[in-house]
Parts: C-alpha cells; structure tokens; sequence
C-alpha cells in the first residue's frame, strides 16, 4: 500500500503525473484541485496517495488534502462510479460543495458534471447523504512550494484533460474556445472551462 509520495515533479499532463522518487518515477493521476497547487517542474512535491490494484492494472491517484482523498474513496463505493468519473467530480467542485450538493439534493448541479447522468447523481444522493459529513471542513494541504510551470501547448494540454474528465470532443471545443485568453496556463484554462461548464 502506498499512501504517501515525496519527490521530485518531472511532468504533469493533466491528469497525469510523473513523480521522481530515488529514481523511480511513478505515474500518478491526480485532480486538477492538486494539479493547480503543483510546484514548478523540477521542485519537491508532496502527495497523498491512493494506491488501486485492478484486474488489468495498478494505478496510484495522488491529492494535496486528506479530504479530498476521503471523497475520492467515498465516492469509489457508489455502484457506477469509477476513478475517471470520481477524479472528474473533484476536478470540478470542491470537498465542501460536493457535500452540499449531496446533503440538499441538488441533483442539477451534480449533473453538470461530465459522467454524471440524473440517475447517477440519484444514486449518489442516496448513497452518500448520510456520509458526507466531516468530509470538509478545510483540511490543510501537505506543504508544498508555490509556483506554476510553463505549459509547452497550453490549449493541447487543457483539451486533453479535459477529454479526460469525460467531456465530448464538441463540449471541449466549445468550452476551450470560451476559457482560453493568449497568456494562459494550462492550468488556468481548464480552472475557468470547469467553472463555465458547472454554471
């Protein structure tokens, strides 16, 4: 079980990263809520981990928050919901919104998220209502050092994760078209096409 990475960022395409630890590097995929808080290529990162071992597959997810760790395991054991669509729901709302959706209802809002139809988000409803209290609360982030790397094509980059997340290839188009300004990270693209499409 791994539940703990410390080392140095060697790349980050969005959702993925690759981490150098005692010169293994591990592949990890991570929400864009912890990739907007990475430190620059070639700086020491810190994450929590969540290490899944599939039929197919191992793969590590890696997170800046105990909390958001939480949701993400939580939300693993809704019948439907995979770790693409999980990772997607954090990429899209933070701990504590997720939480009020969940407690009032608001079936429309988490529909707004890519992989989420009406019944899923019925199902998530009732499945977590009694569940996602003490998810929030605010849990302080792992230290890690400020700073943000220069994306070498940041619309390519935005596009791919966004494609990721389980948008449609239109849905990006569009949503790339909307967010994307000269100057922008990748980074900050995907932020303001996240917020667009959870209007």
């Amino acid at each position: 079980m791994i539940g703990r990475i410390r080392g140095v960022l060697l790349a980050k395409q969005p959702p993925s990263l690759l981490v150098d630890v005692n010169g293994i590097g591990y592949e990890i995929d991570a929400p864009m809520s912890t990739i907007y808080e990475l430190p620059e290529i070639g700086r020491e990162v810190v994450l929590i981990t969540h290490y899944a071992v599939k039929e197919d597959a191992v793969a590590l997810y890696g997170f800046h928050r105990e909390s958001e760790r939480s949701l993400f395991r939580t939300l693993l054991k809704v019948s439907g919901i995979g770790a693409k669509t999980a990772l997607a729901i954090l990429s899209g709302v933070s701990v504590d919104e997720f939480a009020r959706f969940v407690t009032t209802g608001d079936i429309s809002a988490l529909t707004r998220i890519p992989g989420i139809g009406k019944k899923t988000a019925e199902r998530i409803i009732v499945e977590l209502r009694d569940r996602v209290d003490g998810l929030g609360g605010g849990l302080s982030s792992l230290p890690t050092s400020a700073g943000k790397a220069v994306a070498h094509d940041p619309v390519a980059e935005a596009s791919a994760a966004l494609s990721q997340f389980g948008y449609k290839p239109a849905e990006v188009q569009k949503l790339i078209k909307e967010a994307a300004e000269p100057g922008d990270t990748a980074e900050a693209i995907i932020r303001k096409a996240l917020k667009a499409a959870l209007r």
